[in-house]
């Protein structure tokens, strides 16, 4: 019997198209990888201010040019997708990922901080090929109606690369010295400090060649994998019909848009003031802090895999709609009630916010057709809520001498998410509460 290679009517049972094993573990694989350096970033961070001297605003410009890169490769990626095919946008992604992690070590040698910055803009170009490709390949590889649950499997795999790009970190890249003025007073005169700080600057190296060599071997392993052809990709005639003009016909895709905006930046912003929160309002560290806020990326976890078990009597969307609303009251807590109720109501967020983006995005190219790769890059280009957030919740916090306050903005968003949850998005509005059980491959 020849065997099919065009998905144009899944049976509805199938969470995965027959024969398309090993394709959804290649690319389920890649949630794992982008993760990593995603949160590597907070590291550098601190890294470049003792290693390279600079200050947090100049240090902060590392998640400037990551998000940068995010966004202005998303619609190039696109079209090279709607060209070819996922898969070659996919391994050109992993080549471009591998290379802005080989620039670290020339970045390292020359010791110009603009070169790190360049060598991050280019590994996020390479992670928006990766997102523009892996999320709605995950979502056309098996049965529509558990497209949000399929994604939301995958995207579990996400929460535990930024755990590992966390540990990663600490281990390799902080050495745990942090000389006081004195100390550093006292290696200039022996002339040490010049040497400790470069010493500091190549400590950065090693995570990222590791990284580089990983992303070469899975890209050059995608390469030898017959990957499934979707109907728009064998039938490039019909492919060439997508446009942005066609978008405007599907207000569900950009009330979706608005809802990743919005959805990004309460997550960044939430993390990158959960350290801050939990210092002003219980007096603990920031060893101890930092211990709550890995304890969190856990819970995002927890809240990913529960997620798509819970998919298979909820409907995506209306529980989407529960548990946004449930953040909405925890961070209404946090605002309220600064002080250990509103850390643990803040550490508590993330499991709830946890199925958000993948659901949010398979919600949004449904029905899209042959606009899906276009469509797909637009709500990856919405990543970046998470540059324009967490400024607007440091200046509010800043201006309002409150911490507490500036978690309104998160809240904000949580509510937008729940409308759109139970409202916004067409495709969620038929059907009862409880929703069908998908049975896995």
């Amino acid at each position: 019997m020849r065997q099919r290679s065009v998905f144009t009517n899944p049976v509805k049972t199938e969470f995965i198209q027959p024969g398309s094993l090993l394709p959804f573990i290649l690319v389920t694989t890649l949630f794992f990888m982008w993760g990593i350096p995603n949160n590597l970033n907070g590291v550098l961070i601190k890294q470049f201010m003792k290693s390279m001297e600079i200050s947090r605003f100049q240090a902060g410009l590392i998640q400037s040019a990551f998000y940068m890169g995010y966004f202005v490769l998303a619609v190039p990626a696109a079209l090279l997708m709607k060209r070819f095919s996922y898969k070659t946008g996919i391994v050109f992604g992993l080549f471009l990922y591998a290379g802005g992690c080989l620039l670290f070590w020339p970045a390292a040698i020359i010791g110009k901080y603009g070169v790190f910055l360049l060598a991050l803009f280019v590994i996020a170009s390479g992670l928006a090929f990766l997102e523009t490709g892996a999320n709605p390949f995950i979502t056309l590889i098996g049965n529509p109606e558990s497209s949000e649950q399929r994604l939301n499997f995958s995207q579990a795999f996400n929460p535990i690369g930024s755990v590992t790009g966390v540990l990663l970190g600490t281990i390799f890249i902080f050495s745990g010295v942090e000389p006081d003025e004195t100390k550093i007073a006292s290696m200039k005169i022996a002339g040490d400090y010049s040497g400790f700080l470069q010493n500091e600057t190549m400590r950065v190296v090693k995570p990222y060649l590791a990284l580089a060599l990983f992303a070469i071997g899975w890209a050059l392993l995608i390469m030898r994998i017959k990957f499934p052809v979707f109907e728009a990709e064998k039938n490039k005639v019909a492919d060439s019909k997508g446009s942005f003009r066609d978008l405007l016909h599907f207000p569900h895709f950009w009330k979706g848009v608005v809802a990743q905006f919005f959805y990004v930046g309460a997550q960044v912003g939430t993390w990158s003031y959960f350290i801050p929160y939990v210092q002003d309002y219980t007096g603990q560290p920031e060893k101890v802090a930092g211990y709550f806020l890995t304890g969190t990326l856990v819970a995002f976890g927890i809240g990913r895999f529960s997620a798509t078990w819970f998919m298979r009597y909820i409907k995506p969307g209306h529980l989407m709609g529960i548990y946004s609303a449930i953040n909405v009251a925890l961070t209404g807590f946090s605002v309220l009630v600064p002080g250990w109720i509103g850390m643990w109501a803040i550490f508590f967020t993330s499991f709830f916010m946890s199925l958000m983006y993948p659901t949010i995005f398979a919600s949004s190219i449904r029905g899209l057709g042959e606009n899906t790769k276009i469509g797909g890059s637009i709500l990856v280009m919405a990543i970046i809520g998470g540059s324009l957030f967490t400024p607007l919740m440091g200046f509010i916090a800043e201006a309002a001498d409150s911490m507490a306050v500036a978690m309104l903005v998160p809240l904000i968003a949580y509510l937008y998410i729940t409308y759109y949850s139970f409202m916004g998005s067409s495709s969620q509005l038929s059907g009862s509460l409880i929703g069908p059980r998908n049975k896995g491959s």
